[in-house]
């Protein structure tokens, strides 16, 4: 693991608030894949109020990954000023915050500030508690960021399934908004205490210096592979559905595709840190790229319903990727963790908000079954950089 002179491990970390700090890391990451999922049942009841059209409302949609992007400096500095334990409650309280508004709001531009401020949240959130992960795994002494991120994905279904049920059940948009927001206030409240500080060491790189290792070779490459592969947890999100009712599937059957890449993700996240502690994370990363590939292909080739299959083998695959990338970012010696996670992350969701725009570009020109395949391709070259994982 990396030495004190770069990392976020705290000298005063004692080993008796390590078992509450991977409790309380294990919550954050949880409640952070709750409140990113509730916003996906209450899309629709956001385009009725708007009354913008199919083309304006997802200009409007995309203020969530713009912000997501753009805090990424202002996050670098909050962990390097405050670390991350405040960090993380920062963003909790602008997520906090703004969830309610999204189940309110009736203005366009309001609606896109407010998503973008909610981005701002997300963004924020996710590198504090991944700079908060580093350092608990550097602590433990063994591989746990897979499990980190399988409680982001099981929190992911338990907020949109929660959400979708508490709005069959009849109750009113507004409601169920407040109802989710108060999970996730008592969520994150009850587990602030336990986290780390993790504070940067004063003598760490200066600010010039930080983003001058911004530029680092291996850095910018981790990235690059992080936009790969959030590239592909996007284009099953947003292209899933529509590609299986050219299967013809039936249109309310059209999620199934989604869901089971959901599941196996969750399934293979929970069990990654066996596997890398098993195999090594350079063999993990290598295995879930080839898997993730022929998953795709799978996706493609196979008739109808049972391209279902494929759609879950991507998830299996993808499962690990972006964990063992935020590790090996972790471990980049020559740069600091407030510099690294961030960057990887900003990365990571520029692929998710471009992504699904590259996909359906490819698709006009060649056909959507020729773009999917063309992100499986991609996915052969994490698969020949694997080796960044050992940094």
């Amino acid at each position: 693991m990396r030495g004190d002179g770069n990392g976020l491990v705290s000298r005063h970390a004692g080993g008796d608030r390590l078992p509450a700090a991977r409790v309380s890391t294990r919550l954050f990451f949880l409640s952070s894949g709750f409140v990113n999922a509730a916003w996906a049942p209450m899309v629709p009841f956001a385009k009725l109020r708007t009354g913008l059209g199919t083309a304006a409302f997802g200009t409007v949609l995309i203020g969530l990954g713009v912000g997501a992007v753009l805090i990424m400096p202002l996050a670098s500095w909050a962990l390097r000023r405050h670390g991350s334990r405040r960090s993380m409650a920062a963003s909790c309280v602008l997520l906090t915050l703004v969830l309610p508004l999204l189940a309110i709001l009736s203005s366009p531009a309001g609606l896109a500030a407010a998503l973008l401020c909610f981005g701002f949240g997300l963004g924020g959130l996710d590198a504090a508690m991944n700079a908060q992960a580093v350092e608990v795994e550097a602590l433990t002494r063994r591989p746990v960021m897979s499990g980190f991120h399988g409680m982001f994905s099981i929190g992911g279904l338990s907020g949109s399934l929660g959400l979708t049920l508490l709005l069959a059940a009849g109750l009113p948009v507004r409601a169920g908004a407040l109802a989710i927001t108060a999970i996730f206030l008592l969520i994150w409240l009850t587990s602030l205490r336990g986290l780390l500080p993790g504070l940067e060491p004063h003598h760490a790189a200066s600010s010039g210096g930080r983003w001058r290792s911004a530029l680092h070779p291996l850095v910018l490459l981790i990235g690059g592979l992080c936009f790969i592969g959030f590239l592909g947890e996007g284009a099953a999100l947003d292209w899933s559905a529509l590609f299986l009712r050219g299967k013809d599937v039936p249109a309310a059957y059209g999620g199934v595709g989604y869901a089971a890449f959901s599941v196996t993700m969750a399934v293979g996240r929970l069990t990654g840190d066996r596997l890398a502690r098993h195999w090594g994370a350079v063999r993990l990363l290598r295995a879930s790229a080839v898997v993730a590939a022929f998953g795709w292909v799978g996706a493609v080739l196979l008739p109808g319903p049972w391209s279902v299959a494929g759609f879950a083998l991507v998830g299996l695959g993808a499962a690990n990727i972006v964990p063992q990338l935020f590790g090996a970012a972790s471990r980049v010696r020559a740069v600091p963790t407030s510099v690294s996670i961030p960057l990887v992350s900003a990365l990571g969701y520029a692929g998710m908000l471009a992504g699904p725009a590259m996909v359906g570009f490819a698709a006009s020109v060649t056909s959507l079954g020729a773009a999917l395949s063309g992100v499986g391709a991609l996915l052969l070259l994490v698969f020949a950089a694997a080796r960044v994982a050992r940094a």
